[in-house]
This record gives structure tokens, C-alpha cells and sequence, in this order.
């Protein structure tokens, strides 16, 4: 690598959204964050060293859950247990080894380190969003910037105005002596040592620095570094890769040491001003802006169309000596699922691609756990599961639960939806859905016309124990049964299969109704209401995410979505997490309350996240949010986040397109610029003193555009385009790459005959 010129300095770009201190953080979690969605680093100061904790995605202890393999790893087998009052030995062989065990488990890298004792007072650490790059210079004058390239597997780093003996040192983990308990209220799981590796070493020649460690199996991964100094200038890069990949740290570091590092850097560049230009917000509220644009910032860094999904903690796993808080393992009760939320209205499909592909490629992973847990065909995925789609166990009532992969296919019809991509429907799209309708379909039963599951849970009521488990169909799984059913249906319509589209409304009719308390409000299950703080909204999916209940479709389905959040802010948020109030924002969101939806994001980002705008799960500002204190890194709150204010701005899950739906009176200026909507519109508006002045729409695919007329009472200006107006929806037919403008009057549309 040819470096930049001694003292001379990345180009940058600020922004009022960057996360800028007065010092390093002092603590992993808090660290600036980097990375590609295949490594990742965190930047941050451990005693008197600047510190990275470098990570990869593989990076997995993949040895086999031993239950997985054996007889009793069957529904019947638990079912069985259940009806007879016996829960203990599920408990006990089912769930225990989850804890028990310390694998499998995602594992960390290693770290490097600089001294930096001898360089004084830290001046500022700054992460610049729009570049990916961190910058930390000190009041001596020595400065550092570091990136993880955008598209290619490799860190970079430069130190100006350092001593001639100022070099990286590589730290292993210690697989072998474990670290004194963090003590950082982080949920962090066992010590590193149990996973019983043999240490690795860490060979040092000239300028270079190698580590390989040897993990379960024949699994090992290889962490490389090189540097090079110009007088006072030190330059470097760093890699690393698993036995998962076809890459070796070593050439990937050779080759990028012999690349100019402006070249470098200009690559890397390019691929964020891409992704940047997707699309924009402008809000009133500076906090849920600056926190908007660091969870797309942290999307953009944990997601690629041919990336693993995001799991826990992506490509930022715990640098503690401790495996990570649940094991960085895929939680797909939730998690995943919520990570995953903005990629659509955010217009980015091809970062969520990396979910999709992950789950088609994994589908005959996920047939042979259906056939050999449920004893049925079909597909579902189990709730918990390792870096290959194997079940990890857990709490047997979630981590393998019949509708898992309900929730899962609600992520391909959305991408069908947003996209309007017709080989994407038939070859992908469908496909998944049929499978998981037809596993829905054998694996429940039809009593007196209704069809129920023989077992069935709400994540995660009365936890752990027997009670957890519902005679009768909860609301959560009816409401995945029936999206199944529905969208299977409606995707079959769409192909012209019409046999298919006639029997899965056949079998959406069967469902029951959802359960309601005397107030309307959703329960969990027939006569069992909310009636206490719970952390996951289990009960009221068929608000939010589903669409199954809408505001739009009358007074009835209002009074329910009413009645539930009403219910929610009424028992408190005692024993909610940060995810509960991103979620809450969304669902008010649906409901068209603004004001409601705002103060729920808000108080999830001054709360509920830490400094470098991590969410931490629990409560940190000890001010009553919620009863969980601790600070567990977890993402999906961090993206349910960023999808709460897509909410806000624009709505378009019922197929009407909806500007500016759920903001609070006093925002009287805000815009937006290519959020994506149903049907593959592009859409940008503007409002400005409490009025829109300006929606401009591209259709990418063609077709019919429904709009609420964004001027209400009035006949919007469309430049010549023709339009109908039926009960406040403007309804006209485009063609593909035609873009629509809408202004206020004065001039009057044309209407189509």
C-alpha cells in the first residue's frame, strides 16, 4: 500500500448525525462501530491501549446439539409431557443445555492494540457516517483514521505523528484462561475457555502479525495484520477469515498493502455514497434524526444481498473473554425479524436480500428439522438456531415454535411487494410460502370446522414454565397461520394458480376468530387478556407487523388496534425492553398516532441505548422506563427503530399509499426523498408549515398507484397526469419509469374516463 502523504488525512464529510466524545469509550459496547456485514470492528480504549476487536460473521463454534439427534426431539414427545403435568423432563433435556453448554455459539476474533500512554490526552474520537470511517486525534497532534472496506474483507489504519517504536500488537482471545467476570451488567455468557480449544499463537515477522486458531472440529479461523511506516506515519490493514470461506487473511492483507491507499479508500467511498443516496429523512425532532441516520448507518454496515443475516450482534460480537449474550446466536422469535423491518420502506432491498437468501439456501436444513421434530412435511424453521439454520434448543416452547417460519415468509412477501420483482415471486417468494402453508395445514387439525394447532405459545408469556403452553390457539400463532394462508392465497392469484388460491382460502376461512377481552382489546388466547407488562407484543401481531387488523378497514378493526395499545400503556412498561418501545412506535405508528409514535422512539434512543447508540436492552437511565437495568447489546431494536420513523413518514402495507401518516401537530416541517412503497413506488415529499407542498412518485415496475390525496379536500395539481378520486383515493394507472408529480391547486386534474 502505497499510504497517503504524512499528515495528510482521509477526506471526510461531517455530519450533525456523526458520533463525536471528547474521548475513547472506555468500554467494548460503547466503542465506534465498523464494518461490512462479513467483518467488523469496535474501536475503544482498554486500560492504556487503543483497542480494535476485530470480528467476522462465520466466525462459529458449530459442534451439534446432542438432543437434536435423539428420540425425544420430537413435538409429540413434549406434547405428551405437557398433557400430563410432567414439564421438568422437557425442561431438563429440551432447554437446560442451551445454558449448560457452551456451544454451539458464535465466538469472537481477536483484537489489536496500540499503546498509547505516551501520547497524552485524547483530543476527540469521531465516527464519520457518510464515509465509515472513525478518527481520533490527540492534543499532542497524533491522530488515527480507520475504515473496514465496504465490499472487500479487510480493516484499515493510519497513525500520524507517532513514535518510531509506537506498533500494533495482535491479542487472541483467551480460549485458554479465561478473563475475570466483566462485571458489566452485559448478560455476557460463559468464559471463552470452556469451549476447551487449544490456544492459538500469534506469529510476528517483521512487519506482519498472524494468528490461527483452531476451533471445534476441523472449523479454524486466521487473523492477519501488515504495516508500514513512512517517518512518523504508521499504515496498516488487517483481515480476517474462517475455514467457511475460500479467502486467507494473509493474501487479502498482501493485497491490500499493495494497493494505493487512496485507491482503497475511493472504493469503499463510493459504495457508502451509493448506499447513502438510497434514501433520506429531514425530521423537526434532532434526536429521532441523529438516531434515524446512525441505525441505517449500522444497517449499512451488517447487511449485504450476499451476506449472513444479521444475528444478535452481527459483526460486533462481545471483546469481554466472554461468549456473547445469547450466545450471538439467530433468535428468530424476534429478532431477525425486527432487523430486518427497514430494508423495505428504506428502500433497501438488496441489503435485505441477505436474510432471504440465507433462508432459501437453508430450506432443506429446515425441511429435515420439520420432519424430524414435527413429523410433518413442509417447512418451518426452528426459533434458535446456529450460523447453518441447525436448532439450538432454548425455551422448546419458542425455539420451536410451529409458525416460526410464518414470520420468516412475511420477509418474502414484503420483498415481493416492495419490489414487484415477478421472477422473484414465482422461483422465490411463493415457493416459500406454500411450503410453510403446507406444513401449517398438516400440522394443525379441524375441529367442529375450526382449525386449531394441538399445542400452541405466545413469546415469551409465563417464560419457561408448563403454563406456557395454550390449549387453545393463541393469538400469535392464529395470526401467522392466517397471514400464511392469506398471502399464500393472494400470491397463488397472482400467478394464476387458481386451484391453490381457492384451497388456501379454504383453509384461511377455517381459522377462528382472534381473541378479544370485554374491551376489545387482542388477548394472548381465549380468556387470557394482557393483563400485565410484558416485553414482547406477541398477542398483537395482527396490528403490526401482519396488517391482518387496519385502521383503514373500519370502526370495528380501529376499536381493537385502540383497545390494544390502550392495554399496553396501561399496565406500563415494566417489564418491556428497548425493542418494546421501538415496536410500540410502529404499532402507533399504524394507528395514526403521531405524537404517541415519536414519544415511544424517543424515549427508546435517550433510554434504552448507549453513547455510541448501541440499544442495551435495559433501562440506562434508571428514570422508571422499564425494570430491566442491564445493558445486553442486541440490534433489533436498534432497526425497529429506524422502521418506526419509516412509519411515521410513509405508509403503504394495505396497498394505498399514505404521506405523511402518523406525525406529531407541531412537526410543521418535515420531507423525505425515495422511501419505497407497496407496489414498488419511489416516493419524496415535502411538508412545510403543517401543509405538503410536494409528492413526487416514481414507478419503477408500472401499475396501478392508489394515494390518499396528500391535499386533502382539494384537487391536487398533477402536472397533466390523469387521475379518479374515490373517496379521498387518487387512483391512476403508470407505466414503468414514469415519474409522478404532485403540487397543491391551483390547477385541477384531468379525471380518467
Amino acid at each position: 500500500m502505497i499510504p497517503l502523504s504524512a499528515g495528510e488525512m482521509l477526506p471526510t464529510t461531517e455530519s450533525v448525525h456523526d458520533l463525536q466524545f471528547p474521548d475513547l469509550a472506555s468500554s467494548w459496547d460503547e466503542g465506534m462501530p465498523l464494518g461490512n456485514a462479513t467483518v467488523g470492528a469496535i474501536i475503544w480504549q482498554k486500560g492504556n491501549c487503543l483497542r480494535f476487536a476485530l470480528d467476522r460473521t462465520d466466525l462459529w463454534d458449530l459442534r451439534p446439539t446432542e438432543f437434536v439427534e435423539s428420540d425425544i426431539f420430537r413435538f409429540s414427545w413434549v406434547r405428551e409431557h405437557v398433557l400430563n403435568n410432567d414439564y421438568g423432563i422437557v425442561q431438563q433435556k429440551l432447554d437446560a443445555p442451551y445454558n449448560a453448554l457452551p456451544g454451539p455459539s458464535k465466538i469472537p476474533g481477536a483484537a489489536l492494540e496500540f499503546d498509547i500512554s505516551s501520547l497524552g490526552k485524547v483530543k476527540q474520537s469521531h465516527l464519520y457516517l457518510k464515509d465509515a470511517v472513525c478518527e481520533v486525534t490527540w492534543e499532542n497532534g497524533t491522530s488515527m483514521q480507520s475504515f473496514v472496506h465496504a465490499t472487500r474483507p479487510v480493516g484499515w489504519f493510519a497513525f500520524d505523528n507517532v513514535p518510531e517504536d509506537f506498533v500494533p500488537r495482535l491479542v487472541p482471545p483467551a480460549y485458554r484462561k479465561g478473563e475475570s467476570a466483566s462485571h458489566d451488567n452485559s448478560h455476557a455468557g460463559a468464559d471463552l475457555d470452556r469451549l476447551g480449544y487449544k490456544q492459538g499463537r500469534v506469529a510476528v515477522t517483521g512487519n506482519t502479525a498472524d494468528y490461527h486458531q483452531q476451533g471445534w472440529g476441523d472449523f479454524s479461523y486466521d487473523v492477519s495484520i501488515r504495516w508500514k511506516r513512512e517517518g512518523k506515519r504508521l499504515t496498516g490493514v488487517w483481515a480476517v477469515t474462517s475455514s467457511l470461506s475460500k479467502d486467507q487473511a494473509s493474501n487479502l492483507c498482501r493485497q491490500a498493502m499493495a494497493e494505493p491507499g487512496s485507491q482503497l479508500y475511493a472504493t469503499h467511498k463510493a459504495w457508502w455514497n451509493t448506499f447513502w443516496k438510497k434514501s433520506s429523512v429531514s425530521l423537526p425532532d434532532p434526536v429521532l434524526e441523529k438516531q434515524y441516520y446512525n441505525e441505517i448507518y449500522k444497517l449499512g454496515s451488517t447487511t449485504r444481498s450476499n451476506s449472513y443475516p444479521i444475528s444478535l450482534q452481527a459483526v460486533w460480537t462481545a471483546d469481554n473473554g466472554k461468549l456473547p449474550p445469547w450466545k450471538g446466536d439467530y433468535h428468530h422469535d424476534l429478532n431477525t425479524q425486527l432487523s430486518y423491518w427497514p430494508c423495505y420502506t428504506g428502500n433497501y432491498l438488496d441489503e435485505g436480500l441477505g436474510y432471504l437468501n440465507t433462508l432459501w439456501n437453508q430450506r432443506q436444513t429446515h425441511k429435515q428439522y420439520t420432519k424430524r421434530y414435527f413429523e410433518k412435511d413442509g417447512l418451518n424453521a426452528p426459533g434458535v438456531c446456529t450460523l447453518t439454520g441447525v436448532p439450538m434448543g432454548g425455551w422448546v416452547q419458542y425455539s420451536c415454535s410451529p409458525t416460526v417460519s410464518a414470520w420468516l415468509a412475511q420477509h418474502f412477501y414484503k420483498h415481493w411487494q416492495y419490489s414487484r420483482d415477478k421472477k422473484f415471486l414465482k422461483e422465490r417468494a411463493y415457493p416459500y410460502l406454500k411450503d410453510v402453508a403446507t406444513f401449517l395445514e398438516q400440522f394443525s387439525t379441524v375441529e367442529n370446522g375450526v382449525r386449531k394447532l394441538p399445542l400452541s405459545s405466545s413469546p415469551e408469556i409465563h417464560d419457561n414454565s408448563i403454563n406456557a403452553w395454550f390449549r387453545d390457539t393463541t393469538n400469535y400463532d392464529l395470526a401467522l397461520m392466517r397471514f400464511a394462508f392469506k398471502a399464500s392465497a393472494e400470491l397463488a392469484t397472482e400467478l394464476g394458480l387458481n386451484n391453490d388460491a381457492a384451497h388456501w382460502k379454504k383453509l384461511e376461512g377455517q381459522l377462528p376468530s382472534f381473541a378479544v377481552d370485554d374491551g376489545q382489546a387482542l388477548a394472548f388466547a381465549p380468556g387470557e387478556p394482557y393483563r400485565g407488562s410484558h416485553r414482547h407484543f406477541s398477542h398483537a401481531m395482527a396490528i403490526h407487523p401482519l396488517g391482518l387488523l387496519d385502521w383503514d378497514r373500519g370502526e370495528q378493526e380501529r376499536q381493537i388496534i385502540r383497545s390494544t395499545i390502550a392495554g399496553l400503556d396501561q399496565y406500563g412498561p415494566g417489564a418491556w425492553c428497548g425493542y418494546s418501545y421501538s415496536w410500540l412506535g410502529n404499532m402507533k405508528a399504524r394507528a395514526r398516532d403521531g405524537e404517541g409514535a415519536a414519544r415511544a422512539l424517543r424515549d427508546f434512543a435517550q433510554c434504552f441505548c448507549l453513547r455510541n447508540t448501541f440499544h442495551a436492552n435495559g433501562d440506562q437511565t434508571g428514570s422508571g422506563k422499564s425494570g430491566f437495568t442491564y445493558r445486553p447489546f442486541t440490534l433489533e431494536g436498534n432497526f425497529a427503530f429506524a422502521a418506526g420513523v419509516q412509519e411515521m413518514l410513509l405508509q403503504s402495507h394495505s396497498g394505498t399509499i399514505r404521506v405523511f401518516p402518523a406525525i406529531p401537530a407541531d412537526w410543521k416541517d418535515v420531507r423525505f426523498g425515495t422511501l419505497r412503497a407497496n407496489g414498488a413506488f419511489l416516493v419524496s415529499a415535502e411538508r412545510r408549515q403543517g401543509e405538503v407542498g410536494h409528492v413526487s412518485i416514481y414507478s419503477e415496475q408500472g401499475g396501478k398507484l392508489r394515494l390518499e390525496n396528500p391535499f386533502p379536500g382539494k384537487t391536487p395539481d398533477t402536472h397533466g397526469k390523469p387521475f379518479r378520486e374515490d373517496n379521498g383515493i387518487l387512483i391512476m394507472n403508470t407505466r414503468p419509469g414514469e415519474t409522478i408529480s404532485l403540487s397543491a391547486p391551483p390547477t385541477a386534474g384531468r379525471a380518467v374516463k
